[in-house]
């Protein structure tokens, strides 16, 4: 079992920043790719970003590319998404998720998830 818990989102002009972190219990996090997703209101989750258990592996939606960076620490059980350059279509709730099969960017492939941080971009 892997519990994820996500912090760090909140308010931010367009053009801002914010890093969210997301922290796994479990001694298994080092074996697990992870991933971001988001949803917003009436939308479905959308695949945002996944690194690899080594880190080595990053991937990312076409709309997040270049703006926002995967990384993470095996040694605290934390993934991290850096987002910048924020713009108001970023707006959602942010999940990170475990453990998948089959397709990365199917969010119904993913077996543990956090409860999601809401992350918001004024215009």
């Amino acid at each position: 079992q892997v519990q994820l818990v996500e912090s760090g989102g909140g308010l931010v002009q367009a053009g801002g920043s914010l890093r969210l972190s997301c922290t796994a219990s479990g001694r298994t996090f080092s074996s697990y790719a992870m991933g971001w997703f988001r949803q917003a209101p009436g939308k479905e989750r959308e695949f945002v970003a996944l690194i690899s258990w080594s880190g080595y592996s990053r991937l990312y939606a076409d709309s997040v590319k270049g703006r926002f960076t995967i990384s993470r620490d095996n040694a605290k059980n934390t993934v991290y998404l850096q987002m910048n350059s924020l713009k108001p279509e970023d707006t959602a709730v942010y999940y990170c998720a475990a453990d998948y099969s089959g397709t990365y960017y199917d969010h119904t492939r993913y077996n543990y998830w956090g409860q999601g941080t809401q992350v918001t971009v004024s215009s």
